[in-house]
């Protein structure tokens, strides 16, 4: 899996989020899973998630760190499972990179990741005809957001080490998946 870390400063809008976004605005083909920081604003007329669309909840935040995965050939039912996969590093790498004084311990909750009752993450997971993608967001700050948030500036984590080293550990995790799957002995 290609990563990127795009130092351009941008919004995500939900535009964002379809096939090729990644290869048409940096050149990266392929699986991958692209990072950068910016604002979150998505109008209606943007948002995938139906839930938040019926229930009329706004998406946003003043600064989030944003990533993209688009995975080709897949199904929508494997782009969810790397989406909660994604869930998971990002947990486990705030928990790993917090530089408060007591030791922090986050709980995922399907494809989110809370602090307390305070929500760190949003998260989304589509398809189209020709590949899955998955927009995942982390709060760096708490201002502008709908509900209860936390933030990486919290836990005085730096953001750009962050996403990162998540990229990192997402590509290895989806690459160790891939060749599990080309060792594997067929079964009679």
């Amino acid at each position: 899996m290609k990563t990127k870390f795009i130092k351009k400063y941008f919004p995500y809008t939900g535009e964002q989020l379809h096939s090729h976004f990644a290869y048409e605005e940096y050149g990266v083909l392929g699986n991958s899973i692209v990072a950068w920081i910016g604002p979150c604003d998505i109008p209606f007329e943007h948002m995938v998630d139906l839930e938040d669309v019926v229930a009329h909840s706004p998406i946003r935040g003043a600064l989030m760190i944003h990533f993209i995965v688009e995975v080709f050939g897949q199904n929508l039912f494997s782009a969810v499972s790397l989406q909660r996969l994604l869930a998971s590093i990002v947990k486990d790498e705030i928990e790993a990179s917090s530089k408060s004084k007591a030791s922090i311990r986050l709980r995922r909750d399907g494809d989110d990741v809370f602090w307390e009752e305070s929500k760190m993450t949003i998260s989304i997971a589509s398809i189209s005809p020709v590949s899955t993608q998955i927009h995942f967001a982390v709060n760096v700050n708490n201002k502008n957001t709908p509900v209860k948030t936390a933030a990486l500036d919290d836990f005085k984590i730096n953001v750009n080490d962050f996403g990162k080293k998540v990229l990192e550990k997402f590509s290895q995790e989806f690459d160790s998946i891939e060749v599990a799957t080309q060792k594997v002995k067929p079964l009679k």
